[in-house]
């Protein structure tokens, strides 16, 4: 992907800009790896599960009415994982240790994400994933036909 080392020039200027950022991953919507700098992470698991939790979230935010995705925080005991938009068809994950600051690591997080956006945004549709991506942003709905289940019973005598 001809986009890929402008990419990692921003993640890796990133890591430079926020103190305690340990790792930062730029990645399809569908959980592929398009620029990494995260140093002892395996980055196609941690773009896989950004895929995930980037459905939940975009559910969660859809379903109670808060509008379309911005951005994602999770806080473990050790530090922090912070998704961002990256355009239309990207996403921008972040980790960080515990004691970054959450409001610096989320402007230069924004930032970032708007960059990246930008140059993947402007890739030539030859250069595009293989797979049609889903937009972070986009509401798919499909009707969803009741479940059944063949529950047996038994009758002891």
């Amino acid at each position: 992907m001809a986009a890929e080392p402008e990419i990692l020039d921003e993640l890796r200027r990133l890591r430079s800009r926020v103190p305690h950022l340990t790792g930062a991953l730029a990645a399809s919507v569908d959980g592929l790896v398009i620029a990494q700098d995260t140093p002892g992470v395996e980055p196609e698991g941690m773009a896989a599960l950004t895929a995930a939790a980037l459905g939940v979230a975009v559910r969660l935010a859809d379903s109670t009415g808060q509008g379309d995705f911005r951005e994602l925080l999770v806080r473990g005991a050790y530090g922090y994982v912070s998704t961002y938009t990256a355009g239309r068809s990207a996403v921008l994950t972040l980790l960080a240790q515990d004691g970054v600051s959450v409001g610096r690591l989320h402007l230069e997080g924004r930032r970032a994400g708007t960059r990246i956006g930008e140059i993947v945004d402007a890739r030539p549709p030859d250069e595009a994933p293989a797979k049609p991506a889903r937009t972070p942003t986009a509401r798919t709905r499909t009707a969803r036909t009741p479940r059944t289940t063949n529950a047996r019973t038994s009758t002891e005598s």
